[in-house]
């Protein structure tokens, strides 16, 4: 597997309205793909999809979303704000009609940008419509949010951390934590709210949609993705439904090639309306 040089996923700041966004983007070959990450992710989520179609020559983008990462925070946060900072962005950048290839939290700004707007496909992995927040979440993001983000700028703790998360004999998944560290400052704890209680009303979409879950995944496990796509046939016929079989939440880390093939079908069917 080819590294990921330093440089690729540095990124830009570029200021939006009320805020700035750090924003790493590639030009290249239509459609582009825009990545968005989850609650407490960065755009270094993506590292190994951007490697991959970095390679291929396809136009790219991936952001750290407000109160993420590099990117600028806000007093108040919402699902709109997010959605209107993804449509400011895409228009920076002229860019129409992308494949939205979003993770866990990520997938309600982009299930509300396509809902608006053009777009080839809709990538969702481990996140949908409603029911994203486990019972468990609330408690301990608070707990983080108040002040127990502090002990994550201990590297005993993120070392431990690792040693739960990563088998040392998958190679993408250790270069994808040690790329990823928890974050140790209170905002991205205090942005996820935005997100809680979060249930999509049945609009038709403007595009079809992949829907990838991890066979090991307590977040969103398959029995919610089959059930969104019952839903999503009767408006988007296209769409389907890919369970990756001992697979937890992290999927673009844990199974990276499924989901750049899933990408990749997308770049190479015929879905003009």
């Amino acid at each position: 597997m080819t590294r990921l040089t330093a440089a690729s996923l540095d990124g830009s700041p570029i200021k939006l309205g009320k805020v700035t966004l750090q924003v790493a983007h590639a030009p290249g070959k239509s459609p582009a793909i825009v990545f968005v990450h989850g609650g407490l992710g960065s755009r270094l989520n993506w590292c190994l999809q951007w490697d991959y179609f970095r390679s291929q020559g396809q136009e790219i983008l991936a952001y750290d979303l407000a109160g993420h990462g590099q990117s600028g925070r806000y007093q108040r946060y919402s699902i709109g704000r997010h959605r209107r900072d993804l449509t400011r962005l895409l228009q920076h950048f002229k860019i129409h009609r992308p494949i939205l290839c979003c993770h866990s939290y990520g997938v309600p700004v982009g299930l509300e940008w396509v809902r608006r707007y053009e777009a080839t496909a809709l990538i969702a992995i481990g996140g949908g419509t409603h029911n994203l927040t486990p019972w468990w979440e609330i408690p301990l993001i608070k707990f983080f949010a108040l002040g127990g983000h502090h002990l994550y700028h201990w590297q005993l703790v993120q070392g431990l951390l690792r040693s739960l998360m990563v088998s040392e004999s998958n190679a993408a998944l250790i270069e994808f934590h040690d790329r990823n560290q928890v974050p140790s400052d209170a905002h991205p704890y205090e942005a996820i709210e935005a997100f809680w209680g979060y249930d999509a009303q049945h609009h038709p979409l403007k595009c079809p949609v992949t829907v990838i879950t991890g066979s090991d995944d307590p977040m969103f496990p398959p029995t919610m993705g089959h059930q969104w796509l019952a839903n999503l046939l009767h408006d988007q016929p296209r769409s389907q439904h890919i369970t990756v079989s001992n697979v937890g939440h992290l999927v673009m880390a844990e199974a990276p090639e499924v989901v750049n093939q899933a990408i990749s079908d997308w770049i190479h069917t015929d879905v003009q309306p």
